[in-house]
């Protein structure tokens, strides 16, 4: 019973139950009738897609969530992005305690990201941790939206308070829904809008151990770990250059932000490089952006965020990590070394293996679509990547995809939240030590 139990109890298993269970409930809750204005149901599919983009926090939709739901309905979204948020960052940061108690102390749960003396007994003080960060800020954010909502767009102080609340929880959790029928479109050059969500997609994305090891070396000053610098120094390369590229490639053209003035084209360039990792607010249409701006945001949106963040994709910390991994090779360097740390052999195995399922996953996944549509192969690659990496962002093929291609969109989503998470873990607490070494051999590379 025992062995059962603890087979169960397994974090390879605790992770994709949990979210499965909040799938379930929300598509209970989104199949009533209270959910949307009319007297009807809303089908099952909607309701179960909806509840998949809420809860793995990617803010894909085949409905218009400002009309199509009831105020219930919205609440329901609402609630189901902050479980999703949270419970992803509490679970990946827990999973994360484990894989290091269980490599280096083995009986105790350790967070290197978090504190040296963390133990088993600290688990409640964690999550209460994670908690305060998250109201924290998302309450500072909406304060801000809700005084810009009410001075700018002339809403009442309660319709102002519930966009802001709306829109900082959506935002800081990475999800990417909005309660107007454009999303962000018509707020694409108002920076008092967008630069808070901005702010709030890049703290969410950032990931909790590094917010936690900035605040202690704020008060304590000393070297950052080895995470901490590859997400922070990752994080201000990737968003430097994807906002540069989308203003470079988006400048003059007026299907997105060539229309607007100097200031407003920066706002809107500033969005463009912020939301592809991985917020999926559309503050332009995404059907006319160029295509080298969409390629330009394959690469964002598959790197994703931090780690143990509400961000998706491979997590900038593994991408950085096989980046620092070729340069030792290129150099003929034997040990990949970083900030005069040596990586071990495990953990850059475990990136790449992270990196070769989540290839996989997507190009199963565009294969799959491509074989029940009759869509190019650009479009349908930008849907599946945004869908597993949980962006968000669409061309506006969503809604108009054949039931199949939406459950395999459901499928991208689930696994590509919930699978980076389960399969990290899962490697490192699977870490086994051979008293033997076999006869050594070097096939042909290249």
């Amino acid at each position: 019973m025992r062995s059962i139990w603890s087979g169960v109890m397994h974090p390879a298993r605790i992770v994709p139950l949990a979210f499965l269970a909040a799938v379930i409930v929300g598509t209970i809750l989104l199949s009533l009738p209270y959910s949307t204005p009319g007297p009807t149901r809303p089908p099952v599919l909607t309701a179960a897609f909806t509840t998949v983009s809420a809860v793995c926090v990617t803010g894909l939709t085949t409905v218009d969530t400002a009309t199509y739901w009831s105020p219930f309905g919205q609440v329901v979204i609402m609630a189901l992005i902050q479980v999703g948020g949270f419970g992803i960052m509490t679970l990946a940061t827990l999973l994360g305690m484990l894989v290091g108690g269980k490599l280096r102390l083995k009986s105790s749960l350790i967070a290197q990201a978090e504190t040296h003396t963390l133990n088993i007994g600290d688990v409640r003080h964690v999550v209460r941790r994670v908690a305060v960060t998250m109201l924290a800020f998302e309450a500072a954010f909406a304060a801000v939206l809700t005084v810009r909502f009410r001075q700018r767009y002339d809403d009442s102080w309660g319709e102002a308070a519930w966009h802001g609340v709306f829109h900082s929880i959506s935002a800081f959790n990475n999800a990417g829904f909005a309660l107007y029928s454009d999303n962000l479109i018509g707020f694409v050059d108002d920076a008092w809008i967008m630069f808070p969500i901005c702010v709030a997609i890049i703290a969410g994305g950032i990931g909790f151990p590094v917010l936690f090891e900035l605040r202690r070396r704020w008060k304590t000053p000393g070297l950052w770990t080895v995470h901490t610098r590859l997400t922070v120094w990752g994080s201000l390369i990737l968003l430097v250059l994807g906002i540069g590229a989308f203003l470079a490639l988006e400048w003059s053209n007026t299907g997105t932000i060539g229309g607007l003035s100097p200031w407003g084209k920066i706002v809107g360039g500033v969005t463009g490089g912020v939301v592809p990792r991985t917020a999926g607010f559309n503050s332009i249409d995404y059907g006319q952006i160029t295509p080298e701006t969409m390629a330009v945001n394959y690469v964002l949106m598959f790197i994703g965020g931090g780690s143990a963040s509400t961000a998706g994709g491979i997590k900038v910390t593994t991408f950085f990590l096989l980046a620092f991994v070729i340069w030792s090779e290129v150099r003929g360097e034997r040990d990949t070394n970083i900030a005069h740390r040596k990586i071990g052999d495990s953990t850059l195995r475990q990136a790449l293996t992270v990196v070769l399922l989540a290839l996989a996953a997507i190009a199963i996944g565009t294969m799959s679509i491509l074989l029940v549509t009759d869509l190019s192969l650009d479009v349908v690659l930008f849907e599946t990547i945004s869908a597993f990496a949980t962006v968000g962002l669409s061309t506006g093929i969503t809604p108009d995809l054949p039931p199949s291609a939406q459950g395999i969109l459901m499928m991208l989503m689930f696994v590509g939240r919930v699978g980076t998470i389960t399969v990290a873990s899962a490697l490192a607490l699977k870490s086994r030590h051979r008293h033997f070494h076999l006869p050594e051999e070097r096939p042909v590379v290249g």
